[in-house]
């Protein structure tokens, strides 16, 4: 294992330590925090580690396929699953009062109203996708290490922000309506199919046709079934505030 993929794992593992400390300390002054909360944010920190650290990682640099795989758990079943772990809901439970505040003052700003918008999310994440894939990018970004290194972050965060702007767990103060997320949902899915439907008969520079076919597969099969849960936690969303009768008053990060 070299410096950079060790210093990765410390850090990672140093953020899931973050968690567990957070929850005893939300413990000891509140209900006690779901341990389910905690399994999906040790569990999305994994998929995160799988896709930068170890034999997917490696073989990522010279297989689509593996990059593909390394795609689907770095941009989208991580950030799905950090996101049902409700980190900041934690966080807000964690700090005093003043800290707490100036948290919400933030989740309240313009910049965070932007980027927690459904389209600006879709733009960033879909965006940044066929950019990569339609571009000299994905060729570069095996050749600098820096690059790569922007673009793995660059990919964790706009997944991150994209399911945010679709499912809401944690304070939400800029919350977009139900139907205007399904909306763009959908566009934002047609544009992951219809990009890997591209790749399937458009090989990246360098990748081979077999190589580049099992990759798209991957993608386009393996987007859905990712997409499915997010699709079911938004409709989940919607009958419960169709339904409160049914649930009771709850703050968001306990109803799923």
């Amino acid at each position: 294992m070299g410096a950079g993929s060790l210093a990765a794992l410390m850090a990672i593992a140093a953020v899931m330590l973050v968690y567990v400390f957070a929850v005893k300390r939300s413990n000891m002054k509140y209900s006690r925090w779901p341990v389910h909360r905690m399994f999906f944010w040790i569990a999305g920190l994994s998929c995160a580690a799988a896709s930068v650290i170890g034999p997917i990682a490696e073989r990522a640099h010279s297989s689509f396929t593996y990059h593909m795989a390394a795609h689907l758990l770095l941009g989208m079943l991580a950030p799905l699953l950090i996101v049902i772990s409700a980190p900041l809901t934690l966080v807000m439970r964690t700090l005093n009062v003043r800290m707490a505040r100036r948290l919400s003052s933030i989740l309240k700003s313009t910049p965070a109203r932007l980027l927690t918008d459904p389209v600006t999310a879709s733009l960033l994440n879909m965006g940044g996708l066929w950019i990569l894939y339609t571009t000299g990018l994905y060729q570069a970004m095996h050749h600098n290490g820096f690059l790569l290194v922007l673009i793995h972050i660059h990919i964790f965060l706009a997944g991150y922000l994209f399911t945010v702007s679709m499912v809401t767990i944690d304070p939400a103060p800029h919350k977009a309506s139900f139907y205007y997320r399904s909306v763009v949902l959908v566009l934002a899915l047609a544009s992951h199919g219809i990009l890997a439907k591209f790749l399937y008969g458009n090989p990246p520079p360098g990748i081979t046709a077999g190589d580049s076919e099992t990759g798209a597969l991957l993608m386009y099969y393996g987007g859905d079934a990712i997409d499915m849960v997010i699709i079911f936690l938004l409709c989940l969303e919607w009958y419960k505030n169709q339904a409160p009768h049914r649930f009771g008053k709850s703050s968001p990060a306990r109803s799923i």
